[in-house]
């Protein structure tokens, strides 16, 4: 009996309450009938209380639908071994046969990036506590010692980052922020084939640092990327397909405004130059 609550338990999806503190479990009997790959078909998708099933890809009329069960940023042994865990199977997926990924998530020398492995439980540990001040100074300074001696395609160098990233959040450094996050983008590129939901969430995030910060030609580049991957994995409908359709409007009409004052202050400028000349002439 526990083991056959356990496989019933593992085949729920997470609904936020916002009623709720945390979240609660929703079983889904239908979608619950998916199964698992590390590179998927489909995404499913919440908005508000209903659970949509969205294709990510062109998908063949014979072609069975699939969704990840896990987060797949891990190397293949590591995805594997949650699966068992979790889910009771080993997944032989064509993503985890080929292990495509593993060596670029390794890459540089083990003896580089070595330490970072070693201390990512500390740092998930003081990320779990909130102590935001004494993560962003451990992974800013771990980031600092390795230097370019690890790519930033490494895997613990990422998490790293992300950390960094998310501990800045936290504590108003919007600039340092937005560095952190500007370095994940092209890695994010190379583990999450767009459209992938979590690539153009990023996006969204760091394009939002960078509007805060006006830099709004970049943001607007970033929110642009954001939205051709979230109109497909969230839907037109989504609210977050929304809010980046009027934050893109609100980086264009900024944009307009700013190029007008220029043009104003160039005026004047010439106006002043042609008052000054006249000066010295008479």
């Amino acid at each position: 009996l526990p083991s056959l609550l356990t496989l019933c338990l593992s085949f729920t999806f997470t609904l936020p309450l916002p009623s709720c503190p945390s979240s609660s479990c929703l079983p889904s009997p239908s979608l619950s009938l998916l199964n698992h790959d590390c590179r998927p078909n489909c995404v499913m998708m919440f908005v508000g209380t209903k659970l949509q099933l969205r294709a990510v890809r062109d998908i063949n009329p014979e072609e069975e639908l699939t969704i990840s069960y896990i987060e797949t940023l891990s190397l293949t042994e590591d995805r594997q071994r949650q699966l068992e865990d979790q889910y009771h199977f080993t997944c032989h997926c064509q993503h985890c046969d080929s292990q495509d990924k593993d060596g670029l998530m390794l890459s540089g020398k083990e003896s580089t990036w070595r330490p970072l492995k070693e201390a990512l439980p500390r740092l998930e540990g003081l990320k779990a506590e909130s102590d935001w001040q004494a993560l962003l100074q451990g992974c800013s300074h771990l980031l600092s010692t390795v230097g370019s001696d690890v790519p930033d395609q490494n895997l613990y160098k990422l998490r790293m980052t992300d950390m960094a990233l998310d501990a800045s959040i936290h504590l108003g450094h919007w600039e340092e922020a937005a560095e952190y996050g500007e370095k994940t983008l092209q890695v994010y590129s190379h583990y999450y084939p767009d459209p992938h939901p979590v690539h153009g969430v990023q996006l969204m995030r760091v394009g939002k640092l960078q509007h805060y910060l006006e830099h709004i030609e970049d943001a607007l580049d970033t929110f642009k990327q954001a939205y051709q991957i979230i109109k497909h994995t969230h839907g037109d409908s989504h609210p977050m397909t929304t809010d980046l359709l009027m934050r893109m409007e609100e980086c264009r009409t900024e944009m307009v405004q700013q190029s007008s004052s220029k043009h104003r202050d160039t005026n004047a400028k010439k106006k002043t130059a042609t008052g000054l000349a006249t000066v010295h002439l008479t």
